[in-house]
């Protein structure tokens, strides 16, 4: 059998770079509603039918940045 490797921190940042590929869209779509982005997050999640499946990739994608931030300042809070 072969062992799976964690990955390591610089391999998780290249997923994210790959992810974005137009930096700032979904803000720039936020700014145009008239809203913050995750006012358009929450929009999107709640009826995803009236949105592109773009604007939805985006929400999502969102979803997980924040998560991941809150994670990693929670992580430091905890070690300080």
């Amino acid at each position: 059998m072969t062992e799976k490797k964690k990955p390591t921190k610089e391999k998780d940042k290249k997923w994210i770079k790959k992810a974005i590929k137009n930096p700032g869209a979904f803000t720039a779509k936020a700014k145009r509603k008239g809203i913050t982005t995750a006012q358009l997050q929450a929009n999107v999640e709640r009826e995803p039918d009236k949105y592109d499946e773009k604007t939805q990739k985006q929400a999502k994608l969102r979803e997980t940045l924040v998560r991941i931030n809150k994670d990693k300042k929670n992580k430091k809070a905890k070690e300080s």
